[in-house]
């Protein structure tokens, strides 16, 4: 299927050029040149092979490249628009997943400065909402924490639809005035494992606009239009659909669970 948002055509026909590998990932991932057929360059992409995927205890070999597709149709479907283009396509090491390469200028700064570390006499008062409580080297106390900011916020409810178990603050990027999510390899296993830095709105309302975006997302997989067959086992599908089941008959996001550990490590 070459036919989408734009950005999706451009990944299905361009060559990828290898650039250079990402030594940070945990997973074999290149940054690759995207050159259109007349040989005209037109950016650059994420690609993921699924052959360089590590084995995980939790989740089914070879199967993170289609999740991370997976995760930009949901966030598409319910338009939150929050994952670049993402398509699962051949590559120079095999069928893998290819992302949109997006620019963010952070200056070493993870998540554009929305996730940081403070002293707990700031939370609260910077517009800093609290996620755990943490000591310096020398044993001072210090809390990480994250903004209170709508943006953020919208990610973090897409999280829980994707019950993403991975969301880390290097996860998260700006460009611009736009925020990004990345990194969703780690989502939509059929049992919770949603593991996040965005703890801050535990147990709030979602909001009608984030309730719509849950609906978009339910009525997509009822009309059979998700384009998600075929990316997720039907095990996690009906995991998926009772998420936002869930949501919908509870809505507000969810507390920290007690029975596993629920943040991604590590935190950056």
């Amino acid at each position: 299927m070459t036919d989408g948002p734009p950005g999706e055509g451009l990944l299905h026909r361009a060559t990828l050029e290898p650039v250079g590998l990402l030594r940070e990932a945990s997973n074999v991932t290149l940054l690759v040149d995207l050159v259109e057929p007349d040989g005209s360059p037109a950016g650059r992409a994420v690609y993921k092979p699924v052959r360089g995927e590590r084995p995980l205890a939790d989740f089914p070999p070879g199967t993170l490249a289609a999740r991370e597709v997976a995760a930009y149709l949901v966030s598409e479907l319910g338009g939150w628009g929050l994952v670049p283009a993402t398509v699962l396509r051949d590559g120079p090491l095999g069928p893998g997943s290819v992302q949109l390469w997006m620019e963010t200028e952070e200056d070493g700064v993870p998540a554009g400065g929305l996730v940081d570390v403070v002293t707990p006499e700031q939370v609260g008062t910077d517009g800093w909402l609290p996620v755990v409580a943490a000591q310096d080297e020398e044993g001072r106390p210090l809390v990480v924490v994250h903004a209170d900011d709508p943006r953020l916020r919208s990610l973090a409810v897409l999280d829980v639809v994707l019950d993403n178990a991975d969301r880390k603050a290097a996860h998260v990027g700006l460009v611009g005035e736009r925020l990004w999510g990345f990194d969703h390899g780690l989502s939509f296993n059929a049992v919770p494992k949603l593991r996040t830095v965005l703890w801050g709105w535990a147990g709030e309302d979602l909001g009608e606009v984030e309730l719509e975006r849950v609906r978009r997302v339910l009525g997509a997989l009822g009309s059979g239009d998700s384009g998600l067959d075929g990316l997720l086992s039907a095990a996690e599908l009906v995991s998926l659909r009772a998420r936002l089941e869930g949501l919908l008959a509870d809505p507000r996001l969810p507390v920290p669970p007690e029975g596993r550990y629920p943040l991604p490590w590590p935190l950056w």
